[in-house]
């Protein structure tokens, strides 16, 4: 059943090349966390900018990125020092930083400003051996590789089988996926986006495994009940 536990399966075994599969930029979403980091040569001026966990975690040592972050509302707005409102949904980090940046050619001395996406996450659920909820620092993340995060797939787990679900403009979307094939490397789907959720289906022999474990434990408590029938039926 060696089938069953293979991914990337091809015919010819030989080394193939695939063309890397587009990933084109995050688009940001309402309830978004950004982490955002200007530098000038105003150094005290642009200190405005630092979030009140940000100046914890200076104080403390301690690291939380998610108090050190900016939220983004659910119109699509951040509310950010000096500047006020910015409309920044459907825009990559890279465009919010050049925002801010004009924003503040006025304010400060030769600003610099670096937008980070603070959650990406994954969510690895079904037939694997450590299912959960992911964090990852990286730009891209592939389904393989979230995969590992989770343990790999376990005995019963279904590589032909693996749905990922992802947000689209306010649309939830399920996408088969089979990891068994080499073309997954070029698909779209390849790499996954923040929030997104992988889940293994399970194979039949689980199906039958559970079923015949039920049967065994009905004869064996039926098997039971005559032994004591029997012995209670001597005195």
């Amino acid at each position: 059943m060696q089938r069953h536990v293979e991914y990337l399966q091809d015919e010819n075994q030989s080394i193939k090349a695939f063309d890397e599969a587009e990933f084109p930029d995050y688009k940001l979403k309402p309830n978004d966390q950004l982490f955002i980091q200007v530098k000038s040569l105003d150094e005290g001026a642009a200190n405005v900018f630092i979030t009140a966990g940000n100046q914890a975690f200076m104080g403390s040592g301690s690291f939380d990125p998610y108090l050190m972050s900016y939220s983004i509302d659910k119109d699509g707005r951040l509310l950010l020092p000096v500047i006020g409102n910015v409309l920044v949904k459907d825009k990559t980090t890279m465009e919010v930083a050049m925002m801010l940046k004009d924003s503040l050619l006025n304010i400060l001395n030769q600003p610099i400003v670096s937008v980070k996406l603070v959650n990406r996450n994954v969510s690895v659920l079904g037939e694997v051996r450590s299912p959960g909820h992911f964090t990852y620092g990286q730009e891209k993340m592939s389904v393989y590789s979230a995969i590992g995060l989770a343990g790999d797939i376990n005995d019963y787990g279904d590589r032909n089988k693996v749905v990922l679900l992802r947000n689209e403009k306010g649309q939830n979307i399920k996408i088969n996926l089979d990891l068994t094939r080499s073309d997954l490397l070029t698909s779209d789907y390849y790499y996954l986006r923040p929030n997104d959720i992988l889940y293994v289906k399970p194979r039949k022999v689980k199906y039958w495994s559970n079923r015949q474990s039920n049967v065994s434990f009905f004869f064996s408590t039926i098997t039971t009940g005559l032994l004591i029938y029997s012995f209670i039926k001597q005195f």
